[in-house]
């Protein structure tokens, strides 16, 4: 079925609905691009493969062979150079993208499963008295703390979580680190807060859940195993004594809206 109604000729092309959104698509993707770029020094870049572009469809209308073999030829590599030059731009463009209400909206439900197994985890450790330490990764980057500990590449569930911490288990001393949902690794490491103060209110598992969070924009679950009391870290800042509704609600918010600190390798 060809959904292409011709609007309108002109000479002896047919213009359609398709075309001219084809045509309205691509100005504005231009014009996007322009705003980002817009101040910056790749604009001028920008510009001068517009150009180029512009002169090898003039080549190809004018029936020039030679220059239009040279575009041909040139065109794999002129991608290449136009990721590499523009490579902080795109991965810009990208993240406001990724940032957008439509994609807000497609990740919701995923993050709600993820986190609906964390709590459902860290509800049942606190009921068998085992300790916990989760670390869920934001914008900050954890690899050097991944590599402290033993991979586990493994969905998020539940079940997974308490049999990790079980005492039992020859990988419940440390954190596990959480990245979207995917359990990147367990028995990981983590810096303890340099802060004395903290070194006498607090025990190690504590001490490194504020660390983490001291150094990176982690959000963190604390499971005490004395008392079983249930903790998020914050930048910081511990919030203590959660049930599963509002370490719910602590999680979506905070996995949401993401951490405020840069990201760094």
């Amino acid at each position: 079925m060809n959904i292409n109604i011709t609007l309108f000729r002109i000479g002896f092309l047919k213009v359609g609905i398709i075309d001219i959104l084809d045509i309205f698509l691509v100005a504005f993707i231009l014009y996007k691009i322009y705003l980002i770029m817009h101040r910056t020094r790749a604009i001028q870049m920008f510009i001068g493969l517009v150009i180029i572009f512009i002169v090898s469809l003039l080549a190809q209308a004018f029936h020039m062979q030679a220059m239009t073999w040279i575009f041909e030829k040139l065109s794999t590599v002129w991608l290449i150079a136009f990721v590499i030059l523009f490579q902080p731009e795109l991965r810009r463009i990208l993240i406001m993208m990724g940032k957008s209400r439509i994609i807000r909206l497609l990740t919701k439900e995923q993050t709600n499963l993820v986190v609906n197994e964390i709590v459902k985890g860290s509800v049942e450790l606190s009921q068998r008295g085992y300790g916990g330490l989760i670390v869920l990764v934001r914008e900050t980057g954890l690899k050097s703390i991944i590599e402290t500990g033993v991979k586990i590449q493994s969905m998020v569930s539940s079940s997974l979580i308490v049999s990790i911490f079980n005492p039992r288990s020859p990988l419940h001393d440390g954190a596990i680190v959480i990245n979207n949902d995917i359990i990147e690794a367990a028995k990981c490491i983590l810096p303890l807060s340099r802060d004395p103060i903290l070194e006498h209110r607090w025990g190690t598992r504590h001490r490194a859940a504020i660390g983490i969070s001291e150094e990176s924009d982690a959000l963190v679950i604390v499971v005490s195993e004395e008392t079983g009391t249930i903790s998020v870290v914050d930048n910081g800042e511990m919030t203590r004594d959660l049930d599963s509704k509002s370490l719910a609600e602590l999680l979506n918010k905070g996995l949401r809206h993401g951490g405020s600190r840069s990201d760094i390798a």
